[in-house]
């Protein structure tokens, strides 16, 4: 299902009666079909969207990656499927609640280093590549639009793969650190009730409160992933660059966020102040529903992957 929307502003207006003055020009399918074999009316619609404009920043959110078997957050609904993730203040103010963290995140990690990028990643990585896509401002922390060959992205809440101690910024690499965690906990066993994102896992009877965590090895601070929780903020250099981002190119493109989390919706917000046409590819409601110029409720790696071979 895809649909235009209605614009909320007058220069969003503006924006959005050029795009349908451009988009109603008569493109020759018959000889595209012939040439491609057919493409879904979702896809007709995202790849006559980057037809239109000469260059799109994307902003990119969990469901690009569930296809690569990591959870998303929500449903189609927009609504939290499990109980909400940890808080900044609270990893930081309570020693127990660290302890469960990486207790869980230490089990869970695997589902991260073992995914892989799908249809999504790579077909961004192409539209990159043909000049389509200028960047690409992720909210996820999996790493996998690198991994799928794009080169100009924003790790707007930070990556999984590091951390760091929040006392004196020492960078480690996570896998110099599940070796500590596991040093640290030689007889440590869990038995995994169910995935969760971003590395996470519902433990099943599993005490987690004589988990151990090291401290930091160059000072003896508290180590964090290097990510962005909830309730945290996102670094101001990191916010600036994704603001240029959007507006550098002619459009923004939204896949596979429901942008509940305004971190991700400020941009969406921003581009349609300043008139800037936007589409959504997401499965379900998303925030910024009523400010897109285009919207398409489906699959975002299928709609992207024959989008990007057009």
């Amino acid at each position: 299902v895809y649909k235009r929307q209605a614009p909320h502003s007058a220069a969003a207006s503006m924006a959005a009666s050029a795009y349908r003055i451009r988009a109603s020009l008569v493109f020759d399918w018959a000889s595209y079909f012939n040439q491609n074999g057919p493409m879904n009316p979702e896809a007709q619609a995202l790849s006559q969207f980057l037809r239109d404009h000469e260059s799109v920043t994307v902003v990119s959110g969990a469901g690009v990656s569930t296809a690569s078997g990591i959870p998303d957050y929500r449903d189609r609904d927009g609504n939290w499927k499990n109980a909400q993730p940890v808080q900044f203040s609270e990893f930081v103010g309570s020693e127990q609640t660290r302890k469960r963290y990486w207790a869980r995140s230490f089990t869970g990690w695997s589902k991260i280093w073992q995914a892989e990028p799908n249809a999504a990643h790579h077909a961004l990585a192409r539209l990159e590549s043909s000049g389509s896509v200028d960047t690409v401002i992720t909210q996820n922390v999996d790493g996998l639009h690198h991994r799928a060959g794009s080169r100009n992205v924003i790790d707007l809440h930070g990556r999984l793969q590091r951390v760091r101690c929040m006392d004196c910024d020492k960078l480690s690499s996570r896998r110099v650190w599940q070796q500590q965690l596991a040093a640290a906990n030689p007889t440590w066993q869990a038995d995994v009730e169910s995935f969760a994102p971003d590395g996470d896992a519902h433990l099943r009877d599993a005490g987690t409160e004589d988990f151990v965590v090291p401290d930091c090895d160059n000072c003896g601070g508290m180590v964090k992933p290097d990510v962005v929780f909830f309730g945290e903020n996102v670094p101001r250099d990191r916010v600036a660059s994704a603001y240029d981002a959007t507006d550098r190119a002619e459009a923004l493109l939204v896949v596979g966020s429901s942008l509940m989390v305004f971190s991700g919706f400020r941009f969406a917000r921003h581009a349609a102040e300043c008139g800037k046409p936007i589409a959504i590819v997401n499965r379900g409601r998303t925030r910024a529903d009523d400010i897109a110029t285009l919207k398409i409720d489906a699959d975002c790696g299928t709609v992207l992957e024959q989008a990007a071979c057009d």
